[in-house]
């Protein structure tokens, strides 16, 4: 198993603050603690915070959960990030996303989407990631179906899930020894995924 570079508590190893934050989370949506919540408890008022915007983000936005987890996976891509692609690709079939389409964004190939609203979805968070903005035709699109909120709030799960990448690869922070890798990307380097063909695409 790959060592963290900084100390990851276990519950048992918690200061007060710091178990109090933990347990929010393990009695939320999520269920558990994996990932780079394990390094913001470092200050527990940091990690308290960082768990409610994730938990909106994560469970509570208008998008689907199908489309939220595809999203996270272009993320995932984009940084090489082990621990937050493999989790998420699990999420992801269970959310719908069909096995093929998983493996053309791990892989860097076109996805053959199956739908327009995935097409859209992949699109501009593959934009925003790789040119820090979302050209009209992508940006359009997701407007059209998702309305100014549905913008607003896929430009911030990709903000988002880029924090969360750079934690969980600047830390070294593992998987879970019982959890496989599933990316076996690269460390340190960055993948540019292709623009998805139709309408979406600039």
């Amino acid at each position: 198993m790959t060592q963290p570079r900084i100390p990851l508590p276990g519950p048992d190893e918690m200061n007060d603050a710091q178990r109090a934050v933990y347990d929010k989370i393990v009695s939320g949506p999520r269920g558990t603690l994996v990932g780079p919540l394990r390094a913001a408890l470092h200050n527990p008022a940091l990690a308290d915070r960082w768990q409610a915007f994730g938990q909106v983000l994560r469970f509570e936005t208008c998008l689907p959960k199908n489309l939220n987890e595809l999203a996270i996976l272009v993320v995932a891509r984009h940084w090489n990030s082990e621990l937050e692609w493999t989790i998420h690709a699990g999420d992801a079939r269970r959310a719908g996303i069909d096995d093929t389409t998983i493996e053309a964004v791990r892989t860097g190939a076109v996805p053959g989407f199956a739908s327009e609203d995935e097409r859209e979805i992949y699109e501009f968070s593959r934009q925003l990631l790789e040119t820090g903005r979302v050209g009209d035709a992508a940006y359009g699109a997701v407007q059209d179906r998702w309305g100014a909120l549905g913008v607003v709030e896929l430009t911030a799960l990709v903000g988002y899930y880029s924090m969360v990448a750079m934690t969980l690869n600047a830390h070294g922070i593992p998987l879970p020894d019982h959890i496989p890798p599933e990316l076996n990307s690269t460390p340190a380097t960055r993948t540019s995924l292709p623009p998805a063909t139709g309408a979406a695409a600039e």
